[in-house]
């Protein structure tokens, strides 16, 4: 998300106040081919995103009334809506973005104890709190002309191992809740066949990352169950920064400017 980030925050702050504020008003400047060119082929990328994001989305949409179709009402602690599906196969997933719900079957709660089942929604509740399915679908959207090829698919991968990992960590505040998770994680790694990662905005307990790594980190006592982050830090760097650019705004926009011409005329 980073690319699409700094050139959505680039254009909005720099360039467009840039272009508006030197570009001379001429009506009888023509339109450079090879400009027009990179300009559509760019709308097309960011189009191409936009269209994933959609399907995505949908996807999502109806594998989830699906669920919630055949589904009833479950308490399971949870700050959320849980509901419990009919299926004999075990599974937990984070369903939604704007209204997430929490689906169980049937056969997942029957095959965790009580111990395994509040870790296991633990887990899902940190990736609610974390917005891993507005990240997931942010991604799918995100403009990106790598989209079909094996970097982009395997930096997903990677970005859903980190996503479980930390949820792992979010779920377990001591010994026993570690051990619980991890128990849990085995015994529906075991009951669950292989499938393809989900591509859409849902969060699962064990589709993501490898099962076998996340056992391994939560049964090893000497990594902490949640790192602490010093919070103080992040306004101060922020102010900071907002204050350095509103010092040089100026000149910074009337050097995009003329940098934005240079490169315009080493066009061919």
């Amino acid at each position: 998300l980073l690319p699409a980030s700094a050139s959505v925050i680039f254009v909005a702050l720099l360039f467009l106040p840039s272009y508006f504020r030197f570009e001379p008003r001429d009506p009888g400047e023509g339109v450079d081919v090879t400009l027009a060119a990179l300009a559509l082929a760019a709308a097309g990328i960011v189009l191409a995103g936009v269209a994933r994001g959609i399907r995505s989305w949908r996807r999502a949409s109806r594998k989830s009334r699906a669920w919630i179709r055949r589904a009833r009402p479950i308490a399971l602690g949870a700050p959320l809506a849980a509901y419990e599906i009919p299926i004999d196969a075990p599974m937990m997933a984070l369903a939604g973005v704007i209204r997430p719900r929490l689906i169980v079957t049937r056969g997942l709660v029957g095959a965790l104890t009580a111990e395994e089942l509040r870790a296991s929604v633990a887990h899902e509740i940190g990736h609610w709190r974390a917005l891993d399915n507005l990240k997931r679908l942010a991604m799918r959207a995100a403009p990106d002309f790598l989209f079909a090829t094996r970097a982009a698919s395997a930096i997903e991968s990677r970005w859903a191992a980190a996503a479980e990992h930390a949820a792992d960590r979010r779920a377990c505040e001591d010994s026993d809740a570690r051990c619980a998770l991890a128990s849990a994680l085995v015994k529906v790694a075991k009951l669950t066949p292989p499938r393809t990662p989900l591509a859409e905005p849902i969060s699962t307990l064990v589709d993501g990352g490898d099962v076998a790594s996340r056992v391994r980190r939560l049964l090893d006592d000497s990594e902490p169950s949640v790192r602490s982050r010093p919070r103080g830090r992040l306004p101060l760097a922020a102010a900071a920064a907002a204050g350095v650019l509103a010092l040089a705004y100026a000149p910074l926009l009337r050097l995009v400017h003329a940098a934005t011409e240079l490169l315009v005329n080493a066009l061919p």
